[in-house]
């Protein structure tokens, strides 16, 4: 039987998926790329993306258009922990990258949160299996890491480096938009959906000692949080509305 067109693409866009030739990143070129590159209608180009998602190949969400299938990257809310820490217990080989590293003068959140005019502030990207996931930003009163070294960073998160029994932290996760600069390094197209969450880490006393950002692609990642009792609302615990 002679192949409609929607299906030569669908096969030759599942053939570029297995050699790595797309979805290197993730994401698949737009529908209207991949029109002009076939020389198809955008219907026909959908229709051949909605045949691979069919097979678990690719799939798509608004905002990010098609990317490859994959399964999320859980984290649980429900422990202190690293990012690092709760991969490798899923067998996922995470590395990170220092892109920043320098004593800065407090912006005014980290001011707010840990108390004081001088801090430490390094900027990383975590990689999951050497893909991007997160761009993390963390904040330490300058006396804490005076002295910690981009060495010490790049190889230990914090959390092993910090001569300060911690306790625990307060995160608080929002919605946000990639920027030029955070669409580049996660590998996502501008203006992408991403999960912005802010930790407050605090030591055994309840100082806060560590003002941590980061940016998850909204299609990478998912957080899990146990409810172990039933109560009269089905609102996760600590929902509020932004005003």
């Amino acid at each position: 039987m002679r192949q409609t067109r929607y299906q030569s693409i669908a096969d030759d866009l599942r053939r570029r998926l297995e050699t790595g030739e797309l979805g290197a990143s993730r994401l698949l070129p737009s529908e209207s790329e991949l029109s002009a590159a076939y020389a198809a209608s955008r219907v026909t180009v959908r229709r051949a993306l909605e045949l691979l998602r069919e097979e678990g190949l690719v799939d798509s969400r608004q905002g990010f258009g098609w990317f490859v299938a994959t399964d999320p990257l859980r984290q649980t809310l429900g422990r202190l922990g690293t990012i690092e820490r709760q991969l490798a217990d899923e067998g996922v080989v995470s590395t990170r990258r220092v892109l920043d590293f320098r004593f800065v003068p407090a912006p005014p959140r980290a001011r707010q949160v840990l108390g004081t005019d001088a801090v430490l502030r390094v900027r990383r990207l975590n990689l999951a299996d050497g893909e991007p996931f997160a761009l993390v930003t963390v904040w330490c009163p300058e006396e804490l890491g005076a002295e910690l070294s981009r060495a010490d960073v790049e190889r230990s998160p914090f959390y092993e480096l910090l001569d300060v029994p911690l306790g625990g932290a307060t995160q608080t996760i929002g919605a946000a938009v990639a920027s030029a600069a955070e669409a580049e390094l996660l590998h996502v197209k501008v203006g992408s959906p991403l999960l912005r969450c802010e930790r407050v880490t605090r030591s055994l006393d309840g100082e806060p000692v560590l003002l941590s950002e980061h940016l998850f692609p909204a299609h990478l990642t998912v957080f899990e949080v146990d409810l172990p009792h039933v109560e009269a609302s089905i609102a996760p615990t600590g929902l509020r509305l932004v005003e």
